[in-house]
């Protein structure tokens, strides 16, 4: 059927963006890095313990969301490799939303990002 082909196709091109390859390439080198396999080993670690703790009433969910939030931007802050992993793949995810976004509005007819206040846009309604 046309569709499934117009459907491989377009998965090919985000496949083959620059976006997708920035981000499998750094992701490539933050898997190459020590110190940045170290860090996220640390993370991760930390992530579960307070997932445990949160689960057995020892921390809230809000404290538990805020320490891993901390924990998260320290690591960034403390490798580079891991910090543009991180923005590389922000910017591949929010180009797929887009065209998630894209695909929903011409299936539904609904702009997602409509607020039906129309000075906000030139006007859908």
């Amino acid at each position: 059927m046309d569709i499934f082909e117009k459907t491989r196709e377009l998965g090919e091109m985000i496949q083959e963006s620059e976006l997708m390859k920035a981000a499998k390439e750094l992701e490539a080198k933050q898997n190459e890095d020590e110190e940045a396999s170290a860090l996220m080993k640390e993370f991760n670690l930390n992530r579960i313990n307070l997932a445990r703790d949160m689960q057995n009433g020892k921390i809230s969910r809000e404290n538990a969301i805020k320490k891993n939030t901390d924990a998260f931007n320290d690591m960034c802050e403390k490798s580079p490799i891991i910090k543009e992993y991180v923005r590389a793949k922000q910017e591949f995810d929010a180009m797929v939303q887009q065209v998630n976004q894209i695909l929903n509005y011409y299936i539904t007819g609904a702009d997602p990002s409509c607020t039906h206040d129309c000075s906000s846009c030139g006007g859908c309604h």
